[in-house]
């Protein structure tokens, strides 16, 4: 699949209770440095024609109003947990300036808890205001959204199917603990990769940061950058200071370009 150049945008790096956490006072909660601060996490994709992101959880429309973003084409879904789909009802504020549905993309099992959590948005019977959206369902088959290719890759979170994505030479994977090896043959070639990394310690769902380290050199990816951090990961400095220097930590308004 062809790809034109991409700008990736991190809107968010943080787990699902985002970093500072309430009522925490730890000393990554309470550091001043702005690269530990940490809204749940997402990504914007940008080609020069077409703009997606890659989920819409609780923080969704301040990542929009942060960045400023004034155009979205799609929303594409990982998985139906709160943190990557709670800001879904925001899109209305797109509808209302384009005139038009939002394009959403889902696998079946988010599809279920979008019509669900959503269900006011698909009901027969609607009113003003609410979010208009464009729903396409998606399997582990490529497709393209505007001009920009996107190949699902199929994960698990426990066990809970996930899909991460890869755009162009450009892969995406969050809240994940186990990728299958035919999977990982999606993933090689890829000249950057985003993996999560929730901790040092060992966690049910997540990958732990020796485990991503260990991932992202097996699959001989050039670069890597880490996401979905924890505050129990430590001070962003402090973690990046001990990764090689082909891998670092993901921040809040990183931008990578391909």
């Amino acid at each position: 699949m062809n790809c034109p150049p991409l700008r990736i945008t991190f809107l968010g790096t943080g787990t699902s209770g985002g970093v500072p956490m309430i009522a925490c006072e730890c000393p990554v909660c309470h550091s001043n440095d702005t690269k530990d601060k940490r809204l749940r996490s997402s990504i914007m994709v940008e080609s020069a024609t077409t703009r997606l992101v890659v989920d819409s959880g609780p923080d969704f429309r301040y990542q929009m109003l942060r960045k400023q973003v004034k155009k979205l084409d799609a929303v594409v879904f990982t998985h139906p947990h709160k943190d990557h789909m709670a800001g879904l009802d925001d899109i209305r504020a797109f509808n209302y300036f384009s005139k038009r549905h939002m394009d959403i993309y889902a696998d079946a099992l988010t599809e279920e808890a979008l019509r669900r959590d959503f269900y006011y948005a698909f009901s027969d019977t609607k009113y003003p205001g609410i979010p208009e959206l464009n729903l396409n369902t998606i399997t582990e088959e490529p497709f393209y959204i505007g001009d920009i290719p996107v190949t699902p890759i199929q994960v698990w979170h426990h066990r809970m199917p996930v899909l991460g994505f890869r755009f162009g030479s450009f892969t995406y994977i969050t809240d994940a603990n186990r990728i299958e090896p035919d999977q990982q043959e999606k993933i090689k070639g890829s000249k950057i990769i985003v993996l999560n990394a929730l901790r040092k310690q060992n966690h049910l769902s997540h990958f732990t940061l020796e485990q991503a380290l260990l991932l992202i050199d097996q699959l001989e990816i050039p670069a890597g950058y880490l996401t979905h951090i924890s505050h129990q990961l430590g001070k962003h400095a402090e973690v990046e200071a001990e990764l090689p220097p082909h891998i670092h930590l993901s921040y809040d308004g990183l931008v990578l370009t391909l």
